[in-house]
């Protein structure tokens, strides 16, 4: 088979400022729409919609497996077309639209439908965002992605270090109506952003690859897709342990919300410089011993609490917690596209996909620890981190490949 590479011509070097500006303003403003709704979801439905256990277990489920699959197809559909500026603005509108229904609406069946159709394409915006800083950087030449990516998953951080206190005070103030006209405005500003502010991307040229086998080579898929399997246990073991952090502070230490709160707040806190610290390191260090420090500092976490036997412990460890999550979130973008330089479409995507399928298997877990004791949550994540880590050591790339600054690949 022949592969018809799409590659993106090289333009005279810009200043990063110029290039990704607009793009961070359409991330901070996508990333706080969602931050806003997120959150209160699960509360939205059983308060405002009276569904019982079962019916907000579905929605959540049936969403995430909707948006996870949208997001997948967008993602190999933008790799072969220079479309990411209007991808971005159409999940932009659709999120618009989705929590315009969402602000109106108290009808599950109504609401579900939405979720699984409009909320799900708005979910594109997070990896097209990033495939787009990947492929306007190479495009221009420029070697400065990690530390680009860096700074634009601190930005998504801190839309949600501030997002969910503000919509948290809409609902005590007045209602989830105003929770989700906001989300929606932040949405429309986001679309606004994308479409006026947001350059096109170059138009690609066609490059004919010879052979097929030479172009994606099977080691290279076995190397992506033991690392995506690696991600989603690392990512699973973060979910988990953010999920059950509250709950053994208070049950399991005799400690307070409040104690549990200072916790999560240290940890996002240091987050923000840690990843922007990271972003510089990487144009030092390979990627890939940033993501397997990520892993060990993952393991050593959870080590650590499961040892833990007082409130200041789990305060402490907090450092090691935001090492782990800004190695492996912030750097582990970049360490994907770099597996899969030639689409970073599909790199992306796959790479939030982990952080997704990780949250869903992060579910069952917590029940499981909910019943013997909720210590066993971070036994769990430390086994869940060490066989992440030997799926990493595993992968083991031959040497790294240099993107193409491409688009994608045509069949």
């Amino acid at each position: 088979m022949v592969t018809v590479v799409l590659t993106t011509p090289r333009t005279p070097p810009t200043p990063l400022k110029q290039q990704l500006l607009p793009l961070a303003t359409v991330v901070v403003l996508g990333g706080a729409g969602y931050a806003l709704v997120g959150p209160l979801l699960s509360l939205f439905l059983i308060k405002e919609l009276g569904a019982n256990p079962f019916q907000v277990g579905s929605f959540m489920l049936v969403s995430a497996l909707a948006a996870l699959a949208v997001s997948t197809a967008v993602g190999r559909f933008s790799d072969r077309r220079a479309v990411r500026k209007q991808l971005l603005v159409v999940g932009s509108l659709s999120g618009t639209a989705a929590y315009v229904v969402f602000a109106l609406s108290r009808e599950y069946l109504l609401l579900l439908l939405v979720s699984v159709t409009l909320a799900a394409l708005s979910s594109v915006m997070v990896p097209q965002s990033f495939a787009y800083a990947r492929q306007s950087l190479s495009a221009s030449g420029s070697s400065r992605g990690p530390l680009a990516t860096s700074a634009l998953r601190t930005l998504l951080s801190l839309s949600w270090a501030i997002a969910p206190p503000l919509a948290a005070i809409f609902v005590e103030r007045s209602s989830f109506t105003w929770v989700f006209a906001g989300a929606a405005v932040m949405y429309a500003l986001a679309a606004l952003a994308a479409w006026y502010r947001l350059p096109a991307l170059p138009k690609p040229e066609p490059v004919v690859v010879m052979p097929d086998s030479v172009a994606v080579p099977s080691r290279a898929r076995g190397e992506l897709s033991l690392t995506a399997v690696a991600f989603v246990l690392l990512q699973g073991t973060t979910a988990l342990s953010v999920a059950v952090l509250p709950l053994f502070v208070v049950d399991d230490l005799g400690g307070t919300a409040g104690n549990a709160g200072v916790a999560m707040g240290v940890c996002a806190a240091l987050e923000i410089p840690l990843m922007l610290w990271l972003g510089f390191v990487a144009a030092k260090v390979d990627n890939r011993l940033l993501v397997l420090a990520g892993a060990v500092l993952a393991l050593s976490y959870h080590g650590v609490m499961l040892v833990s036997g007082e409130v200041w412990h789990v305060i402490a460890a907090q450092l090691l917690h935001a090492l782990a999550i800004s190695a492996l979130q912030g750097i582990g973008i970049s360490y994907f596209q770099d597996l899969d330089p030639d689409f970073p479409g599909r790199a992306t995507t796959l790479f939030t996909n982990t952080g997704k399928a990780g949250s869903m298997l992060s579910g069952p877990l917590l029940a499981l620890a909910q019943a013997n004791g909720y210590r066993t949550a971070f036994a769990l994540g430390a086994a869940m981190a060490v066989t992440g880590l030997a799926l990493l050591l595993l992968a083991r790339p031959r040497r790294a490949r240099r993107p193409r600054t491409d688009v994608g690949a045509m069949p």
